[in-house]
């Protein structure tokens, strides 16, 4: 007789760092004080403080956590035995890295530029700079996919066979209206999360089949994506986004569904549905040998708790804490590729049917 599941032993957080080092924030945005200065605050990590171009955002996001405002790029690249936390758009990436000091610890936010050549540039500047680089992939921390991982890895849902991502809902993309005018949104910006994790999960796939698109009643280039990721015979993988229903939130979905042989997931990802405000984090197992769906408590939330788990391990690399860092540049490349490939078939024509004779 299998043995029972005990929801309460799936691991949903990294171990945090034993001496914590002091974190320099470049950038201002939305994003710093919504998730990363609280993720941090909540890890125990030191906030050194931020520099953005805009020194009058900067000032005020600066006082209101209590740290300090840098005058410059070169001002905030200078602080000793700093982490680098770049909340930066993908274009200024590479300036910052460039004036980092060489062997630094540095948090790059996704994505890893604008394009596959951008994010090769970036990777080579951190091979050049020595740099100890990881991409801000914090999907892979949140509490919900560190549960899933583990139960995956425990062989609780067997072979994993099939893997589903469903959106339905009204994204506000005017939080960020730096993308305005970008070619590339949809894929690059948003879907780029579930690619990553998807990857970790099953790994890079064969191929791609994909069509991403804007919607008639705004200027965002993409903001509408169909996908397949092709694993071969055994796998299906398949993607649906809609950032475009503005229905109410009655039909509204933000979802992965995870089947293997011998067991499923299903993953509500709360923090998208009415963002930045957000709804609970769902995960829900029905396990190898189980007899129906079981709720996994969860101990945190996607926003903020995953950033404290992707800089806690970050942190721990540095140290000697951790052997593996965690989407690294390296590893980071990949899932840009992945994303360029989808663009690309996104942009080939159609198999075409048939002419009637």
């Amino acid at each position: 007789m299998p043995e029972a599941f005990d929801p309460g032993t799936l691991a949903q957080s990294w171990p945090l760092p034993a001496s914590p080092r002091p974190i320099v924030t470049f950038g201002a945005g939305s994003i710093v004080g919504d998730a990363h200065y609280p993720a941090y605050r909540k890890g125990g990590f030191p906030i050194a403080g931020l520099y953005d171009p805009d020194q009058e955002k900067a000032r005020a996001l600066a006082e209101k956590w209590g740290v300090t405002a840098y005058a410059t790029i070169e001002e905030a690249a200078s602080v000793k035995d700093a982490i680098f936390d770049l909340a930066t758009p993908p274009v200024a990436h590479a300036r910052v890295l460039a004036a980092l000091p060489d062997g630094a610890a540095v948090l790059i936010q996704k994505p890893m530029g604008s394009d596959l050549a951008a994010a090769t540039e970036i990777l080579e500047l951190c091979r050049k700079k020595k740099l100890k680089a990881a991409v801000n992939f914090q999907l892979r921390f949140a509490p919900m996919m560190l549960a899933l991982k583990d139960a995956i890895a425990r062989g609780m849902l067997g072979e994993v066979v099939d893997f589903e991502v469903h959106l339905a809902l009204d994204t506000p993309w005017q939080l960020w209206s730096f993308l305005e005018g970008l070619p590339r949104i949809e894929i690059t910006m948003h879907s780029i999360h579930y690619l990553d994790l998807i990857r970790q999960v099953l790994g890079d796939p064969k191929g791609v089949h994909a069509r991403s698109i804007g919607h008639p009643n705004h200027k965002m280039a993409q903001t509408r994506t169909t996908a397949i990721l092709d694993y071969g015979d055994r796998v299906r993988c398949a993607i649906s986004i809609n950032h475009d229903h503005k229905f109410s939130r009655r039909h509204q979905a933000c979802e992965f569904r995870v089947s293997g042989t011998e067991g499923a997931a299903y993953v509500q990802l709360g923090v998208n549905l009415d963002y930045p405000h957000g709804e609970p984090d769902i995960l829900e197992i029905y396990p190898k040998g189980g007899s129906d769906w079981v709720s996994v408590p969860l101990e945190g939330t996607w926003f903020p708790d995953a950033f404290v788990g992707r800089m806690a391990n970050l942190q721990r690399y540095v140290a000697g804490e951790d052997s593996e860092l965690v989407s690294s540049v390296e590893d980071a490349w990949m899932t840009m590729a992945l994303v360029e490939a989808l663009y690309q078939s996104s942009a080939a024509p159609a198999t075409p049917l048939a002419k009637m004779p």
